[in-house]
């Protein structure tokens, strides 16, 4: 089955890719262009929090009509299609496992995950003796189901915390922990964040600004310096000032694969020499707008850490979000955040039953 689908499938360049990866998400704008936003945003004041107490006005209605909203490109690609293909159909046969298989693969879920979907929804529509196609689409959804959900602990419920942030430069990595960190301290946490992406001065700056707009103390030292070190005072900061969760950036891009490691395993020494009591976790942040690439960089950054968590922004901007999908299915990795939209409450907590139902909603 997989042979038919080979169009779809190109591994030729994929280890060299990897060596790329690390070198080719440099960010759109350049330092400068970067700064001078940076200057305005200076001006615009706090966060936009206006939903943060949606609970209140609309509970979870509220953040599902956001993921529902931010998934719109995504749905039309996979549920659209879908639903075009079982109304075209009046039985069940191979001819539309093979068109649904199709459309699962070419919104990026993955040829091994697509295949492994099909196989179980056959055995399935055998074994519950199925009929008719209309039948096949909560089946579906529940295999999908079955790969997304996951029984780790709710992000943020141990502390104190230390939580490593890594990625590749333009995936939305700084966004991200300055929305992470805005959450946590409406959550009545005391958050703190440590800049140590020193390779860009931009970096920092951005940083800051989020910092300041998220209203949480941020430890930076000057471009350059040892990131490591910037580690061992935000720590000493952390623990001084009783802070609830650590979170510290990290570079995007280094030389090659040896230098990422290197530099990574010298931050886990410190965190884990100057604050052992502390709860873990590294979260990388992937574009879900690149695809399979995400992947990849995934599979690279897996070599190099022990990551616990993913962040997938940008899923707004794209219409193959079954990259979430495949990620979980091929790496096993939990999702913990996903970005829909740029508010501050457009970066939730993944909840898979949500995904799902969002994916899949008329």
């Amino acid at each position: 089955m997989a042979g038919l689908f080979k169009k779809f499938f190109n591994k030729a360049h994929e280890e060299e890719q990897k060596e790329e990866l690390l070198q080719e998400s440099e960010e759109q704008l350049s330092d400068e262009e970067i700064e001078a936003i940076l200057v305005e945003e200076m001006d615009e004041g706090p966060l936009e929090v206006e939903s943060e107490h949606a609970d209140e006005a609309g509970g979870s209605d509220f953040f599902f009509s956001r993921l529902k909203e931010g998934l719109l490109k995504t749905r039309k690609n996979i549920a659209g299609k879908i639903n075009n293909v079982l109304s075209g159909f009046k039985s069940v046969d191979e001819d539309l496992f093979e068109q649904l298989e199709e459309i699962l693969i070419t919104s990026d879920v993955g040829i091994s995950t697509s295949i492994s979907i099909l196989d179980n929804l056959r055995e399935k529509v055998k074994e519950q003796k199925i009929k008719t196609p209309a039948e096949i689409k909560d089946l579906l959804k529940q295999e999908i189901l079955a790969i997304m959900e996951d029984s780790t602990e709710k992000f943020g419920e141990k502390t104190p915390a230390v939580i490593l942030i890594i990625g590749v430069n333009g995936v939305g990595k700084t966004t991200s922990i300055g929305k992470i960190a805005s959450k946590m301290k409406n959550s009545g946490k005391k958050i703190i964040i440590a800049a140590a992406d020193t390779f860009r001065a931009a970096a920092i700056d951005q940083l800051e600004v989020w910092g300041n707009r998220a209203g949480v103390d941020i430890i930076k030292h000057q471009e350059g310096s040892d990131p490591a070190a910037v580690i061992f005072d935000a720590i000493n900061s952390a623990k001084s000032k009783k802070a609830d969760m650590l979170i510290c950036d990290t570079a995007g891009r280094l030389h090659n694969k040896k230098n990422l490691m290197d530099e990574l395993k010298k931050i886990y020494r410190v965190i884990e020499r100057e604050y052992p009591e502390a709860h873990k976790e590294t979260l990388l942040v992937l574009d879900a707008a690149t695809g399979q690439n995400a992947i990849s960089q995934a599979k690279l950054f897996k070599e190099a850490a022990d990551i616990t968590g993913l962040v997938l922004t940008k899923l707004d901007g794209t219409a193959k979000g079954g990259i979430v999908i495949a990620i979980k299915s091929e790496l096993g990795i939990p999702v913990k955040f996903i970005g829909v939209g740029e508010k501050i409450n457009d970066l939730q907590d993944f909840a898979a039953v949500d995904f799902v139902n969002a994916l899949f909603e008329d």
